[in-house]
């Protein structure tokens, strides 16, 4: 309905040539209210300057409304304009439900579009930490959205592995390899001391025992960063998450395609010299300050691979391109946009999602984690602890822009306490009640079911919370914010568990409501498993 709704009346503001920026609907909290609500006419107000109740009469005056889906309206002090469904909707919606199943909440908004989704990419100098873990969960699930809108989305992971960072990492394992054979070393300055690279430096030493000093810190980096990698998709795969295509920005200077961008700034005068490094020109793309590109040194900052990375993305034709990045990127990509356009290329089908950190509680405390000094918890032992379920929905349950604190103790208590156990036991439920419906003969017929004896208020109430899962979908789509889904699946599961206390779904003396309630029980349940299936979280039948 909300969709119907929102038509009809871009449509008649169109019509009367008034503004439809700010059209919006909510669901009332009364239900005497109706079901769907806009205030447009208190916000149209003081550009008509007109009462809102005035621009609300003349909105609705000869607004043809399908009285299939829209029973009546009502404007109401001080401007709200009220719709109430018809019956008719309610039950082909339910029906809806039931015949779509698994495609329930699915849109075609994508079809025939292409997105790419680029998340995780995290060099290849230590297995995920807890701090990696709610960007892959985020941009898995944001690519899940996408394919349930229609697109053919390809997972893809960007990774570094040259430059300092991985210098060090060869360092480190050279010098563990070397203690492993009984030599005095230290680790280099800044260099990486996890325990992880002990167990690389074993499997190195059991392959390749010959290694001495005068080996080359190239044959210990390469076996690190493939050591590591396994360890890495590995841990991703555990979570769910594969990607389809791994880049590597090796390959950007192997191909010319740094020296081209360089090329292309220099010649657009966006270039210039200054103690020895390459600056760009930011300042007169609107920037407070210039970035170097390349460093006095000749090794190129992030920003440089990231802009030919992103041309890159442009060229092989996308539709859609999502970056999934930390809080530390928020001053750089606006850099990489700035560049693409000087460059003539269109970047607006571009969207960049930027997550916060997460803080991990345990006990109340927090969890200090630094990668380097190896005293971070990993997302395997995180998964180990509570499980993948409940690493899964944790990570997305708050908005991806709000920090977040992962409460340990929270995330392994199995009551109602827990969201991700309230969901479950929401949809094993159900799954309980089919079989104490069979055991005393009461089979379940969705087909069959007089849907219209389902007029009660608080059964109303949640057929209308499932019927706002594929408008969630959207939103989440749209919004590329994908908390509102484990937040309205958490809503869903109240209405059941409201709808269960205060009514009797098997009644062997009214066989004829019961398995309409039973057909609306199943409904339900599909939404509650499509939901927990875009969240890639199980969803029991048992608990």
């Amino acid at each position: 309905m909300f969709n119907y709704l929102e038509e009809q009346i871009t449509a008649r503001l169109i019509q009367l040539g008034w503004s439809t920026e700010q059209l919006q609907f909510s669901r009332p909290k009364k239900i005497e209210n109706g079901d769907w609500a806009t205030n447009i006419a208190m916000t149209l107000a003081r550009a008509l300057k007109r009462s809102p109740l005035q621009i609300a009469e003349e909105l609705m005056t000869d607004i043809d409304l399908d009285s299939a889906i829209v029973e009546k309206f009502q404007i109401v002090k001080p401007g709200f304009i009220n719709f109430f469904q018809s019956a008719d909707y309610l039950t082909a919606q339910l029906k809806h439900i039931l015949h779509a199943r698994e495609n329930y909440g699915k849109n075609d908004f994508g079809a025939g579009k292409t997105a790419q989704v680029e998340f995780v990419s995290a060099n290849p100098t230590g297995p995920l930490t807890v701090g990696h873990g709610r960007q892959t969960v985020l941009g898995d699930t944001l690519a899940s959205i996408l394919t349930w809108s229609g697109y053919a989305v390809t997972r893809e992971y960007y990774f570094n592995n040259a430059g300092r960072q991985m210098r060090l990492l060869g360092e480190s394992l050279k010098s563990r390899y070397l203690e492993l054979q009984g030599h005095s070393v230290v680790l280099p300055d800044g260099g990486y001391e996890g325990t992880y690279l002990i167990d690389v430096a074993r499997n190195l030493l059991a392959e390749q025992p010959d290694l001495d000093q005068n080996s080359a810190v190239d044959i210990f980096k390469d076996f690190a960063e493939k050591s590591i990698f396994s360890i890495i998709k590995t841990t991703l795969k555990r979570i769910g998450v594969v990607h389809d295509v791994f880049f590597n920005e090796r390959s950007l200077y192997e191909t010319g395609k740094i020296d081209e961008v360089l090329d292309i700034l220099q010649k657009k005068g966006l270039l210039y010299k200054k103690d020895g490094a390459t600056w760009f020109k930011t300042t007169e793309l609107g920037v407070d300050q210039d970035r170097v590109l390349v460093k006095s040194s000749g090794e190129p900052t992030y920003r440089l691979p990231d802009i030919a990375y992103h041309r890159e993305k442009i060229v092989r034709g996308f539709d859609l391109v999502v970056d999934v990045f930390g809080a530390d990127h928020i001053d750089a990509y606006p850099d990489v946009l700035s560049a693409l356009k000087v460059m003539g290329l269109e970047n607006e089908h571009i969207k960049v999602v930027i997550h916060q950190f997460v803080t991990l509680l345990r006990s109340g405390e927090v969890v200090k984690m630094s990668t380097r000094k190896a005293n971070f918890v990993t997302l395997d032992e995180l998964i180990d602890e509570v499980g993948v379920d409940v690493v899964r929905y944790f990570y997305i349950m708050r908005s991806g822009s709000s920090h977040l604190n992962f409460d340990l103790d929270l995330a392994k208590r199995q009551t109602e306490e827990n969201p991700v156990f309230y969901l479950q036991y929401a949809h094993a439920r159900i799954s309980s009640i089919f079989r104490r419906a069979r055991e005393r003969g009461l089979e379940p017929d969705d087909e069959n079911a007089d849907l219209t004896l389902l007029d009660e208020e608080f059964t109303v109430a949640l057929i209308n919370e499932a019927l706002e899962f594929p408008e969630v979908i959207d939103h989440c789509r749209r919004a590329l914010e994908i908390h509102h889904l484990p937040g309205y699946l958490f809503s869903l599961a109240t209405a059941l568990h409201k709808f269960y206390t205060e009514y009797k779904v098997i009644d062997l003396d009214n066989p004829e409501l019961s398995r309409a309630r039973l057909a609306l029980l199943k409904a339900i349940q599909i939404t509650l498993r499509n939901g927990l299936d875009i969240l890639g979280i199980s969803a029991p039948d048992q608990m």
